[in-house]
């Protein structure tokens, strides 16, 4: 039916407004489309403030205007690319007033309502995952996020009603606004050539902004880029390795399926697999060891593990109030070591290191589980968090032991109200009741425990109802933690600490009215640091600094001596040696860190045993020395300082992906 029998008249200034309307139907849809995915992206990712979670930010020129220029080319092709498709299916009505309608509503429209949705997706899920990135924690709940997000199945239907009444209400509108309307020169064709042109500005635009810090970043997050970047980087793939000249880091040998970024370095083959340091040189393999021996008389084993915290805690006053008074009157009796770092900035990890002495262990043949009960002892966990998440239960054999408790078995007392595995939490005060129900008499430590416990209290956004209030002022809501309420976030931080204090308290003095703290070892440390924005940045797992990897390391045993600084996985030797196990003592060689995994970090680093650091980072290619500055890794002198020590930290990350190879195909 041709348009002009739908719509048979038309007065001059309809026709006028339609022309002046059409015009802009291209360029006002490609700009709506672009501001609200700007907006949602920024107030989830915090493109250009920051945030929890985020450590890039778009804070220089050069990164705004790359990410900007790179944005724009690839929203306005891929918008072009589809108005030229729309205009060509509606065939001679092309020119119509239907054409327009149809293309802003179903184009512009179905484009912001496809990414409002993506963001609400990315929301239930990153809430379901404590705000972390899935792959760098080692485990997620993807099918507790989707049955969650299912949840909203009516709300999505009724949005569905809701478009198709707008749709007929826009038509009725169209019919009766512009009848008549005249055919409308296409102001936006272009043949073959300027289609090529467009996409290869397209593709140098992206290049480019590839290259530059913290652009890339905040550019993945866009769909047009994602599709661009997603044909670009398999036009690139030459060899089929999955590394292109639009993969980060780049593909230096694209010809070459045996070398790229991350590749495995194979010792002592003449060949440089990642392009890091050249030939990676190896001798011997793994370290033997026999299952620990604890002989004589054997002690009961408390190991604690607190939730983000800082090493800081030890000694911190909160308007001349002690922050951690019960660590600190433990350190005081006990041993401290003076600088105990995390590995990696994530529980899960940082977990399987701790039990297992390993950095990626493959098994849990090495756990702090099996060595206590191959030596006669029960085995308990009290956890405030789903052990199960990341497999860290199954991996270090936590349920194997006589009493198993977390987040999980209590899931109806969690203190927040998602469900999903990756944040379930419940109160300490829970796991408290639990200890007095199975442990709350003298009878039941006739033979020596090992007890696993971990509080959750200081876990973003540190604090949850019933909580006690500790230091003065009342918690910040989450929904106002920002850079700009810094000092209450901080109060609101350390309540939290002082709060996990307080039950590491009770639970000594329960300990004490059984009559077994005498014959008990108490361990105390933490899965990791937190940022308060004050290095500007809130969160974990994303810096290699003090604030996020720096963690009190507490033994209840005085003359406990630490040659230098110590990993969580050293912390296995050093507990198993403390209970009167024969184990080698953990080497003096500095500790090892990274972000991400161990086989993709974004960053590895290296506090040396005199306990300065020195960072590479893989992305930007740079290397930060103890000073804090950055200096691109080609401009390092050959034989200066800073040169070597970048060295050490390549050579150490690819001995520990090494002997991790060892481990898997034992």
């Amino acid at each position: 039916m041709r348009f002009d029998t739908i719509f048979p008249r038309a007065s001059a200034a309809a026709r006028s407004a339609w022309t002046r309307a059409a015009r802009l139907t291209l360029p006002a849809t490609i700009l709506v489309t672009l501001i609200v995915e700007l907006a949602l992206a920024e107030r989830k990712y915090g493109l250009f403030g920051g945030g929890f979670g985020q450590s890039r930010a778009l804070d220089a020129p050069l990164e705004t205007g790359a990410f900007l220029a790179a944005l724009l080319a690839c929203q306005i092709l891929l918008f072009v690319l589809l108005y030229r498709l729309v205009r060509r299916l509606h065939g001679r009505q092309g020119d119509s007033p239907l054409f327009h309608f149809n293309f802003a509503f179903w184009i512009g429209g179905g484009a912001i309502g496809l990414t409002v949705a993506k963001f609400q997706a990315l929301a239930y899920f990153s809430d379901a995952m404590s705000l972390q990135i899935v792959r760098n924690l080692g485990g997620g709940s993807l099918v507790d996020a989707l049955l969650y997000t299912l949840s909203e199945a009516g709300l999505i239907a009724i949005a569905a009603l809701g478009a198709a009444c707008l749709y007929a209400l826009g038509w009725w509108a169209l019919r009766r606004r512009w009848r008549g309307a005249p055919p409308l020169p296409d102001h936006y064709r272009f043949g073959w050539r300027g289609g090529i042109a467009a996409f290869l500005a397209v593709a140098l635009l992206l290049f480019a902004a590839n290259r530059v810090d913290d652009a890339r970043s905040a550019l993945s997050r866009f769909n047009a880029v994602q599709l661009f970047g997603a044909i670009l980087h398999e036009a690139t793939d030459f060899d089929r390795d999955g590394w292109s000249l639009y993969s980060h880091p780049i593909d230096r040998q694209p010809f070459d399926s045996a070398r790229h970024p991350y590749a495995l370095d194979i010792p002592n083959n003449g060949i440089d697999e990642d392009g890091l340091g050249g030939d990676f040189t190896f001798s011997g393999g793994l370290p033997a060891e026999r299952a620990p021996v604890i002989a004589g008389r054997k002690r009961n084993v408390i190991l604690i593990v607190l939730e983000s915290t800082r090493a800081d805690a030890l000694g911190k006053r909160i308007d001349g109030i002690a922050v951690a008074p019960n660590l600190e009157a433990l350190a005081r009796t006990g041993s401290a070591a003076p600088a105990a770092y995390s590995h990696v900035g994530f529980t899960t990890q940082s977990l399987h290191s701790l039990f297992t002495g390993e950095l990626a262990p493959a098994d849990g043949r090495h756990s702090l589980v099996n060595a206590f009960l191959a030596n006669g002892y029960r085995v308990g966990v009290l956890s405030g968090q789903a052990e199960d998440f990341g497999g860290t239960a199954e991996r270090v054999g936590m349920r194997r032991g006589d009493l198993f408790v977390d987040a999980t078995t209590h899931r109806e007392e969690r203190a927040s109200v998602f469900a999903a595995q990756g944040s379930l939490t419940i109160d300490g005060r829970v796991l408290l009741r639990e200890f007095d129900v199975r442990l709350g008499e003298r009878r039941a430590w006739d033979r020596p425990w090992f007890l696993y416990v971990n509080l959750q209290s200081a876990h973003f956004p540190y604090a949850w109802p019933g909580m006690d209030r500790i230091l003065p002022g009342e918690p910040l809501p989450r929904r106002e933690i920002d850079a700009a309420n810094r000092d209450r976030l901080e109060r609101t931080y350390w309540n939290a600490v002082a709060y996990n204090d307080r039950l590491i308290g009770e639970l000594i003095e329960r300990l004490r009215g059984l009559g077994v703290l005498e014959d008990t070892l108490i361990v105390v440390t933490a899965d990791h640091g937190e940022s308060l924005f004050d290095d500007g940045f809130l969160g974990h797992g994303h810096t290699l600094n003090d604030e996020q990897t720096r963690i009190p390391f507490v033994l209840s045993d005085p003359g406990i001596r630490f040659a230098g600084p110590i990993g969580l996985a050293d912390m296995r030797a050093i507990l198993l040696r403390a209970a009167g196990a024969v184990v080698a003592a953990p080497a003096n060689d500095g500790v090892f860190q990274y972000l991400g995994t161990l086989d993709r970090p974004g960053a590895i680093g290296l506090v040396e045993p005199d306990g300065r650091r020195v960072v590479y980072d893989l992305y930007r290619e740079a290397v930060q020395g103890s000073d804090g500055r950055w200096t691109p890794y080609a401009e390092l002198p050959p034989q200066s300082a800073l040169r070597a020590s970048a060295d050490d930290v390549i050579d150490r990350w690819a001995r520990e992906r090494w002997l991790a190879h060892l481990r898997a195909n034992r």
